[in-house]
């Protein structure tokens, strides 16, 4: 793939281009809650040369009662633009390394029209890894103008999955490690119910990834991945996990196999568990 497709860029290559005027490095660090430090405090402590930290909190719809819902184009565009980012920048993104939100803001970006998104493979860990420079404290940047156009398509709702219950259109994967996928373990957020949306695959992001290196596995592997799980990769899909974060590892993985007409729901497991939600299925795919 070339730099013009695939959605990563190489250290190497990051390194080379991180004084260009119209590159923005994000750092979209995120955990689950209650796990510290917070990422805004990793960032404070270490982070890429002049990059600017990418709430996935803050950069959401702060109406809904569920996390990190996806904001108004509106807002969106304003939030990023308070980050420095213009229409004409070229956005990388990156987080500590294990592969969690800086998927899911990409799909964010590409879902609000600026499809010059890269992701830094390996992010912050990598780049540490082979001895490249860090800066600590805040990035103050100079807000920009950027104007986002939603595109539906590229996420779903709940109302949309359970009509695809009945008629299975789209494929739904869903990205939560084995045990919880399977009812076996409790969910981190407090009262949702354990279990999987029925119908669903199961492809833990965790497999998509090398734990030691941070970056993310040849294609041939990806592929593997998914076909083992059950997935055809060449029928509709919609990918899933928690809070619709980790579903982007799946999104991007999909997406690096030439697989760019997919969703993700973005409500995922913290909407459909609620207590009195939809029904739900236990046990193995």
């Amino acid at each position: 793939m070339t730099i013009a497709t695939d959605p990563l860029v190489s250290t190497e290559w990051l390194a080379a281009h991180i004084g260009d005027a119209n590159l923005k490095i994000l750092d979209a660090s995120f955990k689950l809650p209650g796990v510290l430090p917070l990422p805004k405090d990793d960032y404070l402590a270490a982070h890429l040369p002049g990059a600017v930290f990418f709430d996935v909190d803050a950069v959401s719809d702060h109406s809904n009662p569920l996390p990190h819902m996806f904001p108004s184009a509106e807002q969106f565009g304003r939030d990023v633009g308070n980050l420095g980012i213009s229409n004409a920048d070229t956005v990388v993104l990156y987080d500590a390394g294990g592969w969690v939100a800086a998927p899911r803001a990409w799909w964010m970006f590409l879902s609000y029209g600026h499809s010059n998104v890269r992701i830094l493979n390996g992010g912050l860990k990598k780049w540490r890894t082979e001895g490249r420079a860090t800066e600590s404290g805040e990035v103050k940047p100079k807000p920009a103008t950027f104007t986002a156009s939603y595109d539906a398509n590229r996420v779903r709702s709940m109302q949309q999955l359970i009509a695809n219950v009945e008629s299975r259109k789209e494929q739904v994967i869903d990205a939560r490690a084995a045990d919880r996928f399977e009812g076996r373990a409790p969910e981190p957020r407090p009262g949702i119910r354990s279990g999987h949306i029925p119908g669903a695959r199961n492809v833990p992001y965790n497999l998509l990834f090398d734990a030691a290196t941070g970056e993310m596995k040849p294609l041939d592997e990806l592929r593997a991945a998914f076909t083992k799980a059950g997935v055809k990769l060449d029928a509709p899909i919609v990918t899933s996990c928690g809070s619709g974060v980790s579903a982007g590892v799946l999104t991007l993985a999909l997406y690096r196999l030439g697989i760019t007409e997919i969703a993700l729901y973005d409500g995922s497991w913290s909407e459909w568990g609620q207590a009195g939600g939809p029904a739900i299925a236990t046990g193995p795919a």
